[in-house]
């Protein structure tokens, strides 16, 4: 027979572990937040001010459920874009030659964006350096290409253009997570594509 008191005592420690681990990822975007309407307005100024873009590549980790639907939502809202479109593709750092997960490809075709033919691929070097903007979920994705391919300039973290208060610089991943983590990732890369395509459509002009 289980004890009473430990079990009362373990789930008190769970929950004051949970809860301390949300103060900490609180605390520790509270940069994030800070800066982000300053970080906007500059990220949305050096676009309008280059040249549009030809190719743009998404980057996330594993390109199965970010990246890919920043890529297919960007051909989905070409629109949007300046003309002639720029090239839109999308890789990974991890696992080549996957499919989007099953609720990936469920909640990106409620939002008009189809999955269900995607593979992953992996960045190369001839993506990372002839690609004329590589949109990146997370900063250290952008550090990383640096480190890898020496490829500083025409990097943006895509949660930059976010128009509303954020919680944090990145867009969380929502790999094996359930489907309002899903629902939550694709309408934040919607609304930041949304100001970057504005962005490059400045530029164009």
């Amino acid at each position: 027979m289980s004890d009473p008191v430990a079990t009362r005592d373990t789930r008190q420690s769970s929950l004051l572990r949970a809860a301390l681990a949300r103060t900490y990822r609180w605390l520790r975007n509270v940069p994030d937040r800070v800066t982000h309407p300053s970080r906007r307005t500059k990220a949305v100024a050096a676009l309008a001010a280059g040249a549009p873009p030809q190719r743009v590549l998404f980057i996330c980790l594993g390109n199965v459920c970010r990246s890919p639907y920043a890529e297919v939502a960007s051909r989905r809202d070409a629109e949007r874009w300046p003309s002639p479109a720029p090239e839109w593709c999308s890789a990974g750092f991890i696992g080549p030659d996957r499919a989007a997960p099953p609720l990936a490809i469920e909640v990106a075709a409620s939002r008009g964006a189809p999955l269900d033919t995607h593979r992953s691929q992996l960045v190369t070097r001839e993506l990372a350096l002839e690609s004329d903007l590589i949109v990146v979920m997370e900063p250290y994705q952008a550090e990383e290409l640096a480190v890898r391919y020496g490829r500083r300039r025409g990097v943006v973290v895509l949660g930059d253009f976010d128009p509303q208060p954020i919680r944090a610089r990145i867009i969380p991943d929502p790999w094996n997570k359930p489907r309002e983590d899903f629902v939550a990732s694709y309408a934040r890369i919607d609304r930041c594509l949304a100001v970057l395509a504005s962005a490059v459509s400045a530029a164009a002009r």
